[in-house]
């Protein structure tokens, strides 16, 4: 996560898009009680006395891997998270877990710590794939996903040079 959270900047409504609850996908994401989620689970139940059917959503937050569910009428409007996907270049981790990293423009940050969402967790599984990385003269990319203004280091992997 950032160093700075920024959650509360903004209004919800600029960092979601409104998406009929019917139409929402497993895979797809979904604001589930003000949390930015990743749908994992959809059970829709037949429309009661009123008419309408409900659908039970269940997701993963995006930043926390909690599990969050909620329940929308499938004709409704439900808000679905705005989330960007950003490739960086690791240069390196302090001994706090935060990483520096370069963009396609060669902006460095510093202001990103690993987190247990990421498949990377310590300097030395870090300092493992580096080595890697030079052996094959590769280089180790950071996928940062940001969402609700929040942001994490969601996955490190080898790959080409940014």
């Amino acid at each position: 996560m950032s160093r700075k959270s920024r959650r509360g900047e903004g209004d919800v409504a600029s960092n979601t898009v409104p998406q009929k609850c019917s139409s929402l996908r497993k895979s797809g994401f979904a604001l589930l009680n003000q949390n930015p989620c990743k749908i994992i689970e959809m059970n829709t139940s037949a429309p009661g006395k009123h008419g309408h059917a409900k659908i039970h959503l269940v997701g993963l937050n995006i930043f926390s891997e909690k599990k969050v569910d909620d329940i929308c009428v499938s004709t409704h409007n439900m808000q679905v998270p705005i989330v960007k996907r950003q490739e960086y270049e690791v240069l390196g981790m302090d001994h706090d877990g935060y990483c520096t990293l370069m963009d396609i423009n060669g902006h460095l940050r510093s202001d990103l710590k690993l987190t247990n969402i990421c498949n990377v967790h310590s300097k030395v599984e870090l300092d493992r794939l580096r080595d890697r990385a030079e052996e094959d003269q590769m280089a180790v990319i950071a996928t940062v996903w940001t969402a609700m203004g929040d942001e994490a280091v969601k996955s490190i992997r080898i790959g080409k040079h940014i």
